[in-house]
């Protein structure tokens, strides 16, 4: 029997509620993340070897090598479900494929040149979530989600560059990392995948279990499986357009003017001469129009702040939130507070602006108590709330988004 069946799954602890930003972390090769993000992010590639201590440790002192916290026929399974975005890619010759996937499609570990790709991992297995919750001293905002590789030999997506930031985390098995930071980024157009189409390797490495690799944006790389199995886990980062963020908070802030309601006044214009050039716009339609935008302050930052914050709180399109099939009432929901840890869905997203805190794309401290908003600030911060001052929970924000899902309590 092979040494990958005689392995034990790794068991990633969540991180701290309170981050020690300033000391040294294994995770980065033996600094910290606040050295990490001045001297690396967006700037250069960090090789960590040992980033996670546990896999060496179990080498050095004899016990069962650790393995991959979730195993291939749970991933082939994930990859068959609706909710899950899964990508089969093969090489010789290039070939993919979206999900689901049947049993049958993904290849066994036993076949060469293959790639199982899953996005948004963390919504879907704790261990996912956990290792992301290690890297919560980059805001939220940015993060984009956890995607787990699996390969056979020689397995990999070509060499490709990405707009954003990745910390490839080797989980199970070899992969031999190739990097360049060509300038020299065009694509091969004859291929089904954006493949590089002039790759040049400046740096190479093989990646054991428990190693690190962080690339910047742009960095020109190329993984490759030398084990059955292989799996890297990757944390990436979102980086939207300035476009995108403006179009997501302009639409926003036009929802927003029906909260305005002397805006439903119409227009008028009793002193409006006769003209001579009726094909013009009229200058008091100009006038008045630009007495409003200037009430909306439409040039000062703060207007569209709300509306992005609520973009990049919405959840993945394939989020789907059920409700608790035997809801809580108020009364039952507040005891139940007071003892047990109420958290985020595993889909949910929620980000904070100031004291307003947005969660799956809407406010939900816009019109609620003090102690209500309180409490949103908490589970913004700390990802989960345990509490026995709120009273008056019913109708509240706090208590629709457990009655929609997007709230639960720890078993």
């Amino acid at each position: 029997m092979s040494s990958f069946y005689l392995s034990k799954p790794y068991q990633p602890p969540p991180a701290p509620k309170n981050l020690p930003i300033n000391d040294p972390w294994a995770l980065f090769g033996g600094i910290s993340p606040k050295r990490f993000m001045k001297d690396y992010w967006q700037k250069k590639p960090l090789l960590a070897r040992g980033a996670i201590p546990a896999f060496s440790l179990a080498a050095q002192n004899g016990d069962t090598p650790l393995a991959s916290p979730i195993a291939y026929e749970e991933l082939v399974k994930l990859s068959g479900h609706d909710d899950v975005e899964s990508r089969l890619i093969e090489s010789q010759p290039w070939r993919f494929q979206h999900g689901p996937f049947q049993k049958k499609i993904v290849p066994s570990l036993k076949k060469p040149n293959w790639t199982l790709l899953l996005q948004g991992m963390e919504t879907h297995h704790p261990a996912a979530a956990n290792i992301l919750s290690w890297f919560r001293f980059i805001p939220d905002a940015r993060l984009d989600d956890l995607m787990i590789s699996i390969a056979g030999i020689g397995g990999g997506v070509g060499p490709h560059f990405d707009s954003y930031d990745v910390f490839l985390i080797q989980m199970s098995g070899r992969r031999q990392w190739r990097i360049s930071e060509q300038k020299d980024l065009s694509l091969n157009p004859k291929l089904p995948l954006k493949i590089l189409k002039n790759f040049k390797c400046e740096q190479e490495w093989i990646l054991e279990p428990g190693d690190m690799l962080y690339l910047p944006p742009h960095i020109a790389h190329d993984g490759i499986a030398l084990d059955a199995g292989c799996q890297t886990w990757s944390v990436g980062f979102r980086s939207p357009s300035f476009k995108e963020l403006l179009q997501e908070g302009l639409w926003r802030l036009a929802e927003s003017l029906e909260d305005i309601p002397e805006l439903e006044e119409k227009f008028a214009d009793p002193k409006q001469a006769a003209t001579e050039n009726a094909e013009q716009l009229p200058l008091e339609l100009i006038k008045q129009l630009s007495t409003q935008v200037e009430k909306l302050k439409l040039h000062q930052i703060d207007a569209f702040l709300p509306g992005v914050a609520a973009y990049l709180s919405e959840p993945k399109q394939q989020a789907f939130f059920d409700g608790p099939t035997k809801p809580l009432n108020p009364n039952a929901f507040l005891k139940n507070l007071a003892q047990k840890q109420l958290k985020p869905s595993p889909q949910t997203r929620i980000l904070s602006l100031g004291k307003s805190v947005y969660c799956n794309g809407d406010d939900v401290t816009k019109n609620q108590a003090s102690k209500v908003i309180s409490a949103w600030s908490t589970l913004s911060a700390d990802k989960f709330l345990k509490t026995s001052q709120l009273s008056n929970i019913e109708g509240s924000s706090l208590y629709e988004a457990y009655l929609a899902g997007w709230l639960v309590f720890d078993q």
